[in-house]
């Protein structure tokens, strides 16, 4: 039976035609940050992977959230700061962590050029789990405040920020063929290590007051959040598109090509969004997690889908099969369908499982597509994702890229 594949040929070719081209002008990033991972690389063995990198760091990630969520798997932890079900080792466990897959993730690039295997696979690899990491770390965050503070809906809205942000970093390399950086990126990572540092160290309580009597700790999370898109983000990456037009160094590609990868990003907001505000039985405050982990894992598939696109310099989907799901979910959740044939006490039930099963199924399916793309990418390039074996392909990718 021949196997499942994902990659087409124009996309094969795409990749073997690609040049890694990035661009960060943080000064923060390029002054501290940089000169701290290039002095760490060098204690890291020759034979170690690149990709083996990003992947501990991406599961340090995956450990923080599960950790987390066995705790306090409702937010409801901060709600009674004094008598959390948190302790607060679990805090400094989450901080080192986080902190340990930031680094690593700083390094992957530099031991790969250092063992000369820098290639498209390794670029996908890293951003394919960064578009993970951008779900699962604001929601572990969402524990430090309870929903006293930040509701389950502000908490949507927080996160679909964070998506924002991510996403449109890279519609603008899917328009420019340039990878800008962000700048917030690392003061990003900086404060949640320092947040979930501070609350090991101090607990729950110490969150628990009003900024000028006004503004809770989550207010002024949120903001921060918000501000720094809208600041730091947003309006170059419109202005770079603009002057990549003008200047006629992008793509080039028509108005709606350009605006294509939007498509399945804007759909899948007003789906769950449409969803979380019209369900009859408040799914969002009786499952929040599970919610957030579907939404995220379908934002990843579309943002993995969209990395490849670019990568491989091929036209973007417009459209993300696992929104079909959703859709039949959310719009039977939304309408008076669960209350038919005297079904009035499975109802909340019900809908609550349809959560856990398109999670799960979202899930695997997210698992199948990158193992799928990774393996057909080891394939076509002849070598192996968690070793450090071909030398010479190693040494052409390098080539080019330099």
């Amino acid at each position: 039976m021949p196997k499942y594949t994902y990659l087409r040929e124009e996309h094969r070719r795409g990749f073997d035609n690609y040049k890694y081209n990035c661009v960060d002008t943080s000064f923060f990033s390029r002054n501290v940050m940089h000169p701290f991972w290039n002095y760490l690389v060098q204690f890291f063995p020759r034979w170690i992977a690149p990709n083996l990198i990003t992947f501990t760091g991406f599961l340090l990630t995956i450990v923080n959230f599960l950790l987390i969520g066995y705790y306090d798997f409702h937010f409801k932890a901060a709600n009674d700061p004094r008598n959390s079900t948190i302790p607060n080792w679990v805090w400094i466990v989450a901080a080192i962590n986080i902190f340990v897959a930031y680094t690593l993730d700083g390094i992957d690039g530099k031991q790969a050029r250092r063992t000369g295997t820098s290639g498209p696979l390794g670029e996908l690899f890293d951003h394919g789990v960064d578009s993970y990491s951008a779900a699962l770390i604001p929601i572990y965050m969402f524990s430090i405040f309870g929903t006293e503070q930040i509701s389950p809906l502000r908490m949507h809205f927080v996160i679909w920020n964070v998506f924002l942000n991510f996403y449109l970093t890279h519609f603008e390399k899917y328009n420019t063929a340039v990878l800008y950086l962000p700048w917030a990126y690392d003061f990003t990572m900086w404060g949640v290590t320092v947040m979930l540092l501070i609350t090991g160290v101090f607990g729950l309580e110490m969150w628990d007051f009003k900024l000028l009597g006004l503004y809770s700790p989550a207010f002024v999370f949120e903001m921060i959040l918000y501000i720094s898109g809208l600041v730091t983000s947003h309006p170059f990456i419109i202005y770079r598109i603009i002057m990549s037009y003008r200047k006629r160094t992008g793509k080039m590609r028509p108005f709606i090509e350009a605006v294509r990868p939007l498509f399945p990003f804007l759909t899948l907001f007003a789906i769950t969004t449409i969803w979380v505000l019209g369900s009859q039985n408040d799914i969002l405050s009786k499952e929040p997690r599970m919610l957030f982990l579907l939404f995220g894992t379908v934002f990843s598939n579309i943002s993995c889908r969209l990395i490849v696109a670019q990568m491989s310099d091929t036209r973007a989907d417009g459209w993300n099969h696992l929104m079909c799901l959703l859709i039949i979910v959310g719009g039977v959740s939304i309408t008076p369908l669960f209350n038919l044939f005297n079904f009035s006490n499975l109802h909340p039930n019900i809908e609550s499982i349809l959560v856990y099963f398109l999670a799960i199924f979202a899930t695997i399916t997210q698992i199948h597509f990158g193992y799928g793309v990774v393996r057909e990418m080891c394939d076509h390039f002849k070598i192996h994702c968690f070793k450090v074996r071909s030398r010479t392909y190693g040494k052409q990718m390098h080539d080019k890229n330099n």
